[in-house]
Parts: structure tokens; sequence; C-alpha cells
């Protein structure tokens, strides 16, 4: 099964790679973080990453979508998935791997945002550098859940432009679930607070790692996996 995860996953990594909808993608998403995240060096003085862990969120709506949506539609929608399927894989080999392969490249898109924390360090003074990692940790944390959605988003159709527009709707509602607390009754509160990936990043942002938040990023990741997990195996009962 070991072989099976690692065959898979070079694949697809492979495929991310040798294509430039990727790159562009991930151009797009360091230029726009760039933006947003040297603003506060040079325009308002300000020496820390808040404003880069504020604005990643908000990117990953379009960017997780983007490179997710072709994990399993494009494989349908071409008739390649119905070859993987004759290798000695199961549906679970399939899944993981690509969620794992798109991971990578949410990694990779964060791993190039640490020029950002290379400045900081270089002209800053007395940086809480537990609290940056923490950061890190739950952009990381979040990257992987709205990647498992996206996951799922692409295994429930062929067409790659609706798995983007699932995928993003599922993951916005989850992402303003605590900003319309406002307009719920007040006995919902509580759990449209605690079901947003939101509320738990922030908490996770700000230095504090609290079992409860990584016990819902890891629970939110399973179940997606296991539901994107479960439509692949209904394409054999129609």
């Amino acid at each position: 099964m070991r072989n099976n995860y690692t065959i898979l996953y070079r694949k697809e990594v492979s495929s991310f790679f040798n294509s430039p909808v990727a790159y562009i993608t991930l151009v797009v998403f360091l230029l726009i973080n760039a933006w947003f995240a040297m603003s506060t060096f040079f325009l308002i003085n300000e020496s820390d990453l808040r404003t880069l862990f504020s604005i990643v969120p908000i990117v990953y709506l379009f960017f997780v979508p983007a490179i997710t949506m072709s994990l399993i539609a494009k494989e349908k929608n071409t008739g390649t998935m119905e070859f993987i399927t004759t290798l000695p894989f199961s549906d679970g080999d399939i899944i993981v791997a690509k969620f794992l392969a798109a991971l990578t490249l949410v990694g990779a898109a964060l791993a190039f945002t640490l020029v950002h924390l290379i400045t900081l360090l270089i002209i800053g003074n007395n940086i809480d550098i537990g609290a940056l990692m923490s950061g890190y940790l739950g952009l990381l944390l979040a990257g992987a859940a709205y990647t498992a959605i996206g996951t799922f988003g692409s295994t429930v159709t062929d067409n790659q432009i609706t798995a983007f527009l699932i995928s993003f709707m599922i993951i916005f509602i989850f992402f303003i679930l605590d900003k319309i607390l406002i307009f719920v009754p007040g006995f919902l509160g509580s759990i449209f607070q605690f079901l947003s990936i939101d509320y738990h990043l922030s908490n996770i942002s700000r230095g504090v790692i609290d079992s409860r938040n990584l016990i819902y990023f890891g629970s939110l990741i399973t179940f997606f996996l296991l539901v994107s997990i479960r439509t692949l195996e209904m394409r054999k009962w129609r």
C-alpha cells in the first residue's frame, strides 16, 4: 500500500509541476500575498506578519480550488480514471495520494512566503519566533482542510469549473461562519463559531496551539477525505 501511495503521489506531483497552470497559480498567489505583506513594512512601518496571516486564508479561497479542481474531475473527463482503477490501487490510495500531492503544492506556496519571515527577522526587533511558527502551522492546517474539501469537490463531477465552484462554495461557507454570528440565533452562535475554520485558525495564529483546534482540523480533513473516497466508490454502483 505504501508503494501505491508513492507511485500515485509522484505521478500527481509531477503532473502539477509539469503544468504551466501550476506555476501561474503560484505566481499569482505569491504576488498577492507579497503586496499585502510588504505594505506593512514600507507603508505603515510595522514589522510583523499579521497582515500575511490574515490575507493568506482569503487567497486560499481561490487558490486551493484552482489547484484541486482537476484532481479527479480531469481524470473522469478524459477517461483515465477507468484506467487507473484497473491498476492495483484502492480508492483510498487514489484520494489520499492526490490530496497529498495538492497539499505539497500548497506547502510549496507557503514555503515561498518565508521570504517575508526572513525579511522580518532582519529588520524587525523583539520578534516572537514561536508565534510566527504557530501562525505558519495554522496556515498549513487551514490549507490542508481546504485541500481536503477541494478533493471532495473534484470527486462529485467530471467538469473542472464545476469542481472549482463546489469547492469554493463549501470553503467560503466554512470561512464566513464566525463572521455571520450576529445574524444567527444565540443558541446556534457557539456551533457556528466552532465550525468556522477562521475561528480555529485565528487561535493558532496568536500562538495558542490548543488540542481542540488540532482535533478540529484533523476531523475536518478526515471527514472530507472519507466522503471523497465514498463518492469515488459510488461510481461502481452506477
